[in-house]
């Protein structure tokens, strides 16, 4: 019998940019609007979500995150401005964007090279660092303020991230919400 696990590859926050983003999702959560956001706690940066893979998998798919982030430094990642997918008008995915993403475009690279070799599709989008805040469950009246609100918050800023690891996780969904588990980590160079 096949045992799988729902992963994720991602970077975590500390937790004062974790309690910056906090408040930015206490704010915008008073508007109303119909949104599922997301607990301080599980705040992260995803660089690849890779779904259901089976347990004996996650040696080589750790492997891969070892060589990706062996070809990448430390880096620090500002956090700053909120925003939306596909836009503040419309929104679909609320989060909070990543000022000069540079080096973690590298690094999402790299593990798209490495995963890619072990049969994980690459995405099909550009890659955009971002800290998603809240994920809209469906629209109302109260969209048109949310949105007000995101724009009134672009130049809102949660801190400064050290990003020196990245990290397998294993997402486990219950009514309370998702829990994460890493199962691996990988320091960078």
């Amino acid at each position: 019998m096949k045992q799988t696990v729902r992963t994720f590859v991602a970077v975590e926050m500390p937790a004062d940019v974790r309690a910056r983003a906090a408040k930015l999702i206490e704010i915008l959560a008073g508007v109303g609007a119909d949104v599922k956001w997301v607990a301080p706690e599980n705040l992260h940066i995803t660089l690849k979500f890779l779904g259901e893979v089976e347990l004996k998998e996650t040696a080589r798919i750790c492997e891969a995150m070892q060589k990706a982030a062996s070809e990448t430094s430390p880096f620090s990642l500002t956090l700053l401005g909120a925003g939306a997918f596909p836009n503040v008008h419309r929104p679909r995915t609320i989060w909070l964007g990543a000022e000069d993403d540079a080096p973690m475009r590298n690094l999402h690279q790299q593990l798209e090279a490495r995963l890619q070799k072990l049969g994980f599709r690459k995405d099909g989008r550009r890659f955009h660092a971002h800290l998603t805040l809240g994920r809209v469950r469906r629209g109302g009246p109260a969209m048109a303020d949310l949105g007000r609100l995101l724009q009134e918050h672009t130049t809102f800023k949660a801190g400064t991230a050290p990003i020196s690891e990245v990290i397998l996780f294993a997402s486990h969904l219950d009514r309370a919400g998702p829990t994460y588990e890493p199962l691996g980590r990988a320091r960078l160079a």
